[in-house]
């Protein structure tokens, strides 16, 4: 039986493939290519096409032996959904919802959805737990947690059991440095600092720093695009033994302010890298960091890179050797 990984060409997609076909699971992809990579697919069975065709995505489930879903395919951009709420209703509301109305007349009852962070808003507790509120300040963090409750409610009707996981900002690249981040425009604060390091910007933007911080700029929870793609599998795994729902939190626990990475970022390249203070940008909390001790009693969740010099070395070595990204 195969995996339908949704996605599968974007940057967590296609590191969630690659562990995937480490572990011997038979993977189809689906991805429309508006965000992903085709190159950065390194195998299984790829589909080009939107989720949020009914046909298209039929066939796929008719043409395959399909067992559970890992559903990354998403608008993810903050400050973009602010500007285009409705936009990000469509395609990220809209895809799962197809997806799952799919999924239950194929009857596949297994999916892994990519969650956020910022499904709580401005949280009430550093760190985080998955229990605190949600109460999210811009419409990307609105998409998704419409669709956990769609997943809540799909499972009582339907049995469609699910693992939702809420993660913080995804970064670094497989060690190989054969794939990694490349999103245009870019919006993540690492690849931006590194693109800056190798003369592709001129400076780095902070934005803000007047937040109630200990610089003053936001702090941030990174962790690891591999560990990520293990925590989906785990996840996968605990579906398979007829594990309940869950959602779980993904971080590393620790919270690194804008100016930190940029300084470790200058440490790691030995770069200036130039950084100019801008306005806030609309949506954004002043700190999120996870706790992760749920997923790690529960599914035995180990991140392998818990060092931010470390997750930002290895994002340096995908975009020193591929300055243009992927064929370009």
């Amino acid at each position: 039986m195969s995996v339908l990984v949704t996605g599968g060409a974007g940057y967590i997609g296609s590191h969630a493939v690659l562990e995937l076909l480490k572990k011997g699971e038979d993977v189809i992809i689906v991805d429309n290519l508006s965000k992903g990579h085709k190159d950065a697919v390194l195998g299984g069975k790829f589909y080009k096409g939107d989720l949020r065709d009914s046909e298209f995505l039929n066939k796929v489930f008719s043409e395959n032996d399909i067992e559970a879903v890992i559903h990354f395919a998403a608008y993810s951009l903050v400050g973009e959904s602010v500007s285009m709420p409705l936009e990000y209703y469509e395609n990220n509301f809209i895809c799962a919802l197809n997806l799952l109305k799919v999924m239950n007349s194929h009857n596949v009852n297994k999916i892994i959805f990519s969650s956020t962070a910022a499904t709580y808003g401005e949280p009430e507790n550093i760190p985080i737990l998955e229990t605190d509120k949600t109460e999210p300040t811009n419409p990307y963090g609105e998409t998704k947690l419409s669709v956990e409750k769609m997943l809540k409610w799909s499972d009582t009707a339907y049995g469609i059991k699910y693992a939702s996981l809420r993660y913080f900002n995804a970064c670094g690249a497989d060690e190989s440095g054969n794939i990694g981040e490349d999103h245009d425009p870019e919006s993540h604060l690492i690849p931006i600092v590194l693109k800056t390091a190798l003369g592709q910007r001129e400076s780095i933007t902070v934005f803000g720093e007047d937040y109630d911080t200990k610089d003053g700029t936001c702090i941030r929870d990174y962790i690891h695009v591999t560990d990520l793609a293990d925590a989906h599998i785990l996840a996968l795994y605990s579906l398979r033994e007829d594990e309940k729902s869950a959602i779980y939190n993904l971080g590393s626990g620790k919270g690194f302010s804008v100016k930190e990475i940029i300084d470790k970022a200058r440490e790691v390249t030995g770069k200036k890298i130039p950084a100019i203070i801008g306005d806030r940008r609309p949506g954004d909390p002043a700190a999120l960091v996870a706790s992760s001790r749920r997923i790690k009693e529960k599914l035995n969740w180990n991140p392998k890179f818990d060092d931010i010099g470390k997750i930002i070395e290895s994002a340096w070595k995908w975009h020193s050797s591929h300055p243009h990204g992927y064929n370009k």
